[in-house]
C-alpha cells in the first residue's frame, strides 16, 4: 500500500462513534426552528431597517427578499449535507470528509475564531446594559466590574448549557418567544400611533437612488448579516429526532419566520418616520436607535422601554445558543484532531460535551478582557463562520460525485444550487470589507500552522504531499479573496470599481469551486472512507 493510502486505525473512529452515539436525540422541529430563529434574530433588528432605508429607500423590501433568496439557496446545500450525514458539530464535519485533513483544519479553525463573536455579543449585552448600569465601559473598553459583570454573564450561559440538551432547548424557545413578541408589538404600536401614505411613491419614489442601490443596501447595509445564522440545527443534526424530515422543515422555518419578521420591521419603519424628518429624503434619516428614538418620537414611551430591555435579551439569546454551538463546533474539532481528543468526550448523563463546553468558556473570557485593540478584532471573529458555507457547497458536490456515498436526495437540482451557494457564499465573505478581511482572512491561514502541529504521520491517511494538494485550492483561495477585498470598493482602496468588484468575486469563486471539487473526488478516491457515508433516518 503507498504512502498515500494509509488506513487509520479503527480505536480512533470506534471511540469517536461511542461519544457520537452519547449525545441524545431529544430535539424536534420547533426545538430546532426556536435555535434557527434565535441565532439568526440578535440585537440587529433594531438597526437593519434604518439602515436598508437610508440605503435604498421603499426598495430595502426588495432587498430582504433578495437577502432571503440567497441566504435560501445556502440553506437548501446545507439542509442536504445535515438530512444525509446528520452528526454533532456536523457543519465542521463535513469540510474533513469532502477535502481532507488541510481543508477541515483551516474551516475548523475559522469556526474556533468564531467563537469570538459570541463574545462580542456578550460585548453588547454590556453596552446596552450600561445605558441602566454606570461604570461598565471606559471609553469603548470594559472597566474591572464590567469585566467582572461580562464573565458572570459568561459563566451562567455555559452553566445553562450544562445540562440536557432538552433543558436548553426550552429555555432557548422561552428566549425566542420573547424575541418574536417585542417585533411584533413594535410593528402593530407603530402602525396604531398613525402612518402616512404615498411613502411608496414620496420622496423620491420606490426606488429614489436607483434599483442599484438594493445592491449596495444587500452588501452593506447589514441585512446580510441580518439574515444569517440559519445554520445552527444543523450542528444539532447528531441530537435530533428524524433529522431528515425534521432539519429541512425547522431550517426553511427559521429563516422564513425572520424574513417576515424584518419585512413587517422595514414596512412600519417606512410609513411612521414622521415627514419632518425626510426633507432630506430617506438619506437624511439617522437615529442612534432608531425604533427606540422613534416611539419616543410618537410619545410611545412604554415602547421605547420594552425595546431597550430587548436590546440586552435578543444578544442574549444569540449569546445562549452560540455557547451552545461553540460546544458542539469544539467537540467536532477534538474528533477532527483539530483539537486534542480529550474535548470529545460526552458526558453519559447528560449527553452533553462538557470539556468542550468549558474550553469555549475560557476562550471567551480570553476575548472579554479589555486589552487595547482587541475589541476591533473581536468584532470581525463572527465574519469567520461564513466560509463554513462555501466549505458545505463543496463538500456536497464532492458527496454526489462519490458513487459509493448516499444522500438523502431532499434537494433536486444540487447540481446547480451548490456552485450558485458557494459564489452567493464568497459574495457575503467579500461584502464584510476590507476593514474586517484584511485581519479576518490572514488569521485563518495561520490555522496553516495547526495543521503541521496537530499532524500526525502515523494516524493520516495522506502523505503530507497529498494533503498539501487536496487543500491548495483553498489556501489560494483565502490568499486572492484578501487581494480582491483590497483592490475592491468594500472599504477597500477601489481600484477595482464596482459592480466589477463583485463580478470578478463571483467568477474567481466559480472556477475555485470546480478546482476545489475535483480535489475533493481525489482525496475520497485515495483515501479509505472515515464517514459512514449512508443516511440516517431516525
Amino acid at each position: 500500500m503507498s504512502a498515500d493510502h494509509k488506513v487509520a486505525p479503527d480505536a480512533s473512529a470506534a471511540e469517536a462513534a461511542l461519544q457520537e452515539g452519547r449525545l441524545r436525540r431529544d430535539l424536534g422541529f420547533w426545538a430546532l426552528t426556536a435555535i434557527g430563529f434565535s441565532n439568526i434574530v440578535g440585537s440587529g433588528w433594531l438597526f437593519a431597517a434604518m439602515y436598508a432605508a437610508r440605503t435604498a429607500g421603499p426598495a430595502s423590501l426588495l432587498t430582504w427578499l433578495g437577502a432571503g433568496v440567497l441566504c435560501g439557496l445556502v440553506a437548501l446545500v446545507m439542509i442536504e449535507l445535515g438530512a444525509s450525514r446528520p452528526e454533532g458539530g456536523g457543519t465542521v464535519r463535513w469540510p474533513l470528509y469532502a477535502g481532507g485533513r488541510l481543508v477541515g483544519t483551516l474551516v475548523g479553525w475559522s469556526v474556533l475564531l468564531s467563537v469570538g463573536g459570541t463574545a462580542a455579543e456578550i460585548s453588547a449585552i454590556m453596552q446596552y446594559a450600561d445605558h441602566y448600569l454606570p461604570d461598565i465601559y471606559d471609553g469603548h473598553l470594559l472597566t474591572p466590574t464590567g469585566l467582572a459583570l461580562a464573565v458572570g454573564l459568561s459563566v451562567l450561559l455555559t452553566a445553562l448549557n450544562w445540562f440536557a440538551v432538552r433543558t436548553f432547548a426550552r429555555l432557548n424557545t422561552l428566549v425566542s418567544v420573547f424575541k418574536v413578541i417585542v417585533p411584533v408589538v413594535t410593528v402593530i404600536a407603530l402602525f396604531a400611533s398613525g402612518w402616512h401614505s404615498g411613502r411608496m411613491t414620496d420622496h423620491g419614489g420606490f426606488a429614489p437612488y436607483g434599483y442599484a442601490a438594493c445592491l449596495s443596501a444587500l452588501a452593506g447595509g447589514g441585512i446580510v448579516y441580518s439574515v444569517n445564522g440559519f445554520q445552527a440545527p444543523l450542528d444539532f443534526s447528531g441530537e435530533t429526532r428524524n433529522p431528515r424530515r425534521t432539519i429541512p422543515a425547522s431550517v426553511l422555518t427559521g429563516i422564513g419566520l425572520a424574513l417576515l419578521m424584518y419585512l413587517a420591521l422595514q414596512l412600519a419603519f417606512l410609513f411612521t418616520v414622521p415627514e419632518s424628518l425626510l426633507g432630506d429624503g430617506w438619506k437624511g434619516v439617522d437615529f442612534e436607535s432608531p425604533f427606540g428614538q422613534l416611539a419616543l418620537i410618537l410619545n410611545l414611551h412604554w415602547l421605547s422601554s420594552l425595546l431597550y430591555a430587548d436590546a440586552v435579551v435578543s444578544p442574549g439569546g444569540s449569546a445562549y445558543v452560540g455557547v451552545a454551538l461553540n460546544a458542539r463546533h469544539t467537540y467536532a474539532l477534538a474528533k477532527n484532531r483539530t483539537l486534542p481528543r480529550a474535548f470529545m468526550q460526552v458526558d453519559r448523563r447528560s449527553g452533553i460535551p462538557h470539556r468542550a463546553l468549558a474550553l469555549n468558556l475560557a476562550v471567551i473570557v480570553v476575548f472579554l478582557l479589555p486589552f487595547g485593540g482587541w475589541q476591533s478584532i473581536v468584532s470581525i471573529m463572527g465574519d469567520m463562520y461564513l466560509l463554513i458555507y462555501a466549505a458545505s457547497a463543496v463538500a456536497v458536490a464532492v458527496f454526489r460525485a462519490d458513487p459509493g456515498t448516499e444522500m438523502a436526495g431532499w434537494v433536486p437540482g444540487l447540481r446547480w444550487i451548490a456552485p450558485v451557494s458557494f459564489v452567493v457564499s464568497s459574495e457575503f465573505v467579500y461584502w464584510s470589507g476590507w476593514h474586517d478581511l484584511r485581519l479576518a482572512l490572514p488569521l485563518v491561514l495561520a490555522g496553516l500552522v495547526i495543521f503541521l502541529g496537530m499532524r500526525r504521520p502515523a494516524l493520516d491517511e495522506r502523505s503530507l504531499a497529498g494533503e498539501l494538494r487536496d487543500g491548495a485550492w483553498l489556501v489560494c483561495y483565502l490568499a486572492v479573496l484578501t487581494v480582491l477585498s483590497w483592490l475592491g470598493t468594500f472599504k477597500g482602496s477601489g481600484q477595482l470599481p464596482a459592480p466589477y468588484d463583485s463580478l470578478t468575486v463571483a467568477a474567481f469563486s466559480l472556477g475555485v469551486f470546480h478546482w476545489a471539487v475535483r480535489s475533493g473526488v481525489r482525496h475520497r478516491a485515495a483515501v479509505p472512507q472515515e464517514d459512514p457515508g449512508t443516511v440516517t433516518t431516525a
